[in-house]
């Protein structure tokens, strides 16, 4: 395998160390370059499947990832000055995610760590978007807030691992805005900096409707919420109104659940992560229950909120200096991958 055709342009400072990350969980084939000294972020560059309709497909997705992915890798080492030479490690989401994009990004991390002669470094694709948020925020112990398109979880850290303390009942939040937005004919669901298209809709509503609001203790359920915002809408309810109902409901079930969290842990810092983080009404939300709780929040920006390299090159770092890389014919991919099976031995050491 070619080294991309990628010549060395920057001179190493003592001590420092470069990862390069693969993320292929889902809809994106990133890649990111990070360094163990700042600015940290050296590259994340990345290519983004957009379904024709409905909504990913595993199989064309993966497709689409195998085309782009020599082009994504060659610009994030031409972003970072840097070759595959450079590199003191290679770094792969390997799970949880769909089956055959998830192979797609493995078989590249396998490939390029066995014929460069790299380290391999497994990272739990959940564990990474939590640790570049605390990279990117500076929050040091927080209750976590993660909402993406597959997960929902109010997260915190607790002897050696990251504990799940509630989540979603059913389907993610993100998956629930989706499934909607496509439903009532306002797909593609696509988030247009930070604003989903039930963001956008909801701007235009006036009315709360009577929908349902279903938090039990920190977990949380969305399908009967989807179900009766359909059927509100189906019935002739404006599609506004449900739009605002929805989101406002939604939104403020996962603040509940994080809240409950935040009391039970007595942590003193909110993190919001994830790709639906990136909607500024539930930033706004998470922001004044934190407040109200005299609590620090960290809100990850927006370029790190979805799905990316960068996240899993920075895990990975942290990962190998705790000695954890894999044998590349052991790499297997996890489709369900929980965050509390993941060992953590880093959790107080990057921030000393």
């Amino acid at each position: 395998m070619a080294s991309a055709g990628i010549q060395s342009l920057s001179v190493r400072r003592e001590d420092e160390q470069y990862v390069l990350g693969i993320e292929s969980t889902a809809h994106t084939f990133g890649v990111g370059i990070v360094s163990n000294k700042p600015p940290y972020i050296l590259s994340n560059t990345y290519a983004r499947y957009t379904p024709p309709k409905g909504g990913i497909h595993p199989r064309e997705a993966s497709r689409f990832m195998a085309s782009q992915a020599p082009r994504v890798l060659r610009e994030a080492l031409t972003e970072a000055g840097l070759s595959i030479h450079d590199m003191d490690a290679v770094a792969v989401a390997l799970g949880p995610g769909l089956g055959p994009c998830l192979r797609v990004g493995a078989t590249i991390a396998r490939a390029l760590a066995i014929y460069y002669d790299k380290p391999l470094v497994p990272v739990n694709h959940v564990i990474a978007h939590l640790e570049i948020g605390r990279l990117t925020t500076g929050l040091r112990d927080p209750i976590i807030l993660y909402v993406s398109g597959g997960n929902t979880m109010i997260i915190a850290y607790s002897e050696g691992r990251y504990r799940v303390f509630g989540e979603t009942l059913d389907i993610s939040l993100g998956n629930l805005l989706d499934v909607f937005a496509r439903e009532v004919g306002i797909a593609p669901p696509y988030v247009v900096g930070g604003l989903h298209q039930v963001d956008r809709c909801a701007e235009e509503g006036r009315e709360i409707l009577d929908l349902p609001y279903t938090v039990k203790g920190q977990d949380v359920s969305f399908s009967g919420l989807l179900t009766a915002a359909l059927r509100a809408y189906r019935r002739g309810a404006r599609l506004a109104d449900v739009c605002l109902t929805l989101r406002e409901i939604a939104y403020s079930m996962v603040v509940e659940a994080a809240e409950r969290g935040l009391a039970h842990t007595r942590r003193r810092e909110v993190l919001l992560t994830g790709g639906v983080a990136a909607s500024p009404p539930l930033r706004r939300k998470v922001s004044i229950m934190a407040e109200h709780h005299d609590a620090r929040v960290g809100l990850t920006p927006l370029e790190y909120d979805s799905d990316n390299g960068a996240m899993i090159a920075w895990t990975g770092l942290l990962a190998l200096n705790s000695g954890i890389t894999i044998d590349p014919g052991s790499a297997v991919v996890r489709q369900r991958w929980r965050p509390e099976e993941v060992e953590v031995p880093w959790y107080y050491k990057i921030f000393n």
